[in-house]
């Protein structure tokens, strides 16, 4: 199971939109395992997951992120996406990354 890590800065929107990503997995038969965590303690788990994900909200921490991982794919959410809660878009912008 491809393990799918959001950071965020409070977590009300990006839980949120772990549910959609979530629902947009099964939807497409995915096993994908998907949280969020504040971005302090998901950098330190960068490279026990396969992607990575940053809220916009967040953005200015990915070279941060990019710098620790080493095997893990670093993205920031599209922000169209993020406002409007598409789990199956950004579910979509990170297949060819989950192999």
């Amino acid at each position: 199971m491809k393990k799918v890590l959001l950071a965020c800065a409070a977590g009300l929107s990006t839980s949120m939109m772990v549910e959609a990503m979530k629902k947009a997995a099964l939807a497409k038969g995915l096993e994908l395992e998907i949280w969020a965590e504040p971005v302090n303690s998901a950098l330190h788990k960068v490279d026990q997951v396969d992607v990575v994900l940053l809220g916009p909200q967040v953005r200015y921490e990915l070279a941060a992120f990019q710098k620790q991982a080493k095997e893990t794919v670093v993205k920031v959410i599209d922000m169209k996406h993020y406002g409007i809660m598409n789990g199956m878009a950004v579910i979509e912008s990170i297949m060819s990354d989950l192999g």
